[in-house]
């Protein structure tokens, strides 16, 4: 296990009265691929600039490499940023706007040549260092942006939103480029989006961020498929979220029907929440399984088809590569470990406990 490299420390941030970051408390490890994912207003943004020296927090401290960083100035932190609005220079060169860090660092030319020469190749832009910036696409210009911040060798790379400006396809090439970056230069990446696919696609942590907490911290698969309340569950990816009665360990009541599940120490008839995945409702033939329903809506997807089935007085989201028309009457069946049980709140801002694992 990679030890720990970053250490945020009871971090608060306000802005006008306005609480956007409230006691957080974080660590990222070295080599790490971790993205901070939540909705607009959630912290993320803020949580990064505080990384990078450009905030700083009204309470909490900054650890990096074992050392108070909190009061340092940008410029002498080993984190190199880069931003959705690539910033580079249109009236330099490709080649100067990579080499600029370095010259201000006073490096000699063949150093700095050297530096040029590496960046662009290991963006994909070999030949590209006399061009101009205007004369190349949205997604070439991240990739010089990205050359600028490497050759700089910083320790972690923050970025943030900085596939935002993108089309879906440039997207998500940049997405394979940045995983293929990161395991060649064995740098730190701290990612900041509002995008699932890519929160799930690139990261090794995954931080879920609301109102300026954290709601839960994982791997891909674990946010996924174990989310710990129900905002996790409904920001990452679909999900039906169906208020229920454990009625005792192992078996829940859904919308008046009985369902086996695994979850144990709930408690009896104790109301909870249901998390069940639309790819996880398996739809059979009348009386195959435990509620009855119709669909109501077919969209063709590509991959999958996704309906809505009115059964028991929900409208259920389902996936399915099997099709069934509208009209159609079917039966739900939910295997045990696709159900999750979720406590309720005890009120509507109480966030969940997050473990850093």
């Amino acid at each position: 296990m990679s030890s720990k490299l970053i250490d945020l420390q009871h971090i608060s941030k306000s802005y006008n009265g306005n609480i956007i970051l409230d006691d957080l408390s974080l660590y990222i490890r070295e080599n790490e691929f971790l993205t901070l994912l939540g909705p607009s207003g959630c912290g993320k943004t803020t949580t990064l600039r505080i990384l990078g020296g450009f905030e700083s927090p009204d309470q909490g401290h900054v650890i990096f490499g074992g050392k108070d960083i909190t009061k340092l100035p940008p410029n002498k932190r080993q984190l190199n940023t880069v931003f959705q609005k690539y910033a580079l220079f249109t009236h330099m060169t490709i080649a100067e706007n990579i080499a600029f860090g370095l010259k201000i660092k006073n490096k000699s030319k063949a150093y700095i040549n050297d530096k040029i020469a590496y960046a662009l190749k290991l963006v994909n832009l070999d030949g590209y260092g006399n061009r101009m910036p205007d004369s190349l696409s949205g997604g070439q210009q991240q990739r010089i942006a990205i050359a600028r911040a490497i050759v700089n060798e910083p320790k972690v790379l923050l970025l943030d939103e900085p596939l935002g400006a993108l089309d879906l396809k440039l997207r998500q090439d940049m997405q394979y480029e940045l995983i293929r970056l990161k395991n060649e230069l064995g740098i730190t990446f701290i990612y900041v989006t509002h995008d699932q696919e890519e929160a799930l696609t690139m990261s090794d942590t995954i931080v879920v961020m609301n109102q300026g907490y954290i709601q839960q911290i994982g791997t891909p698969e674990r946010i996924y498929n174990e989310p710990e309340n129900a905002f996790v569950a409904d920001f990452i990816g679909d999900s039906n979220i169906i208020d229920s009665l454990m009625i005792h360990d192992e078996l829940v009541e859904i919308l008046g029907a009985k369902f086996a599940c695994v979850d144990k120490g709930f408690g009896t008839n104790k109301p909870v929440d249901v998390v069940i995945r639309p790819e996880d409702v398996e739809l059979r033939e009348p009386g195959k399984g435990s509620m009855e329903g119709v669909v109501t809506h077919l969209i063709f997807k590509g991959v999958h088809y996704e309906m809505e089935v009115m059964a028991n007085g929900f409208e259920w989201l389902v996936h399915s590569t099997s099709m069934f028309p509208v009209g159609t009457k079917v039966s739900i069946h939910v295997d045990p470990y696709n159900i999750q049980i979720m406590n309720k709140p005890v009120s509507e801002d109480e966030e969940a406990v997050a473990i850093n694992e």
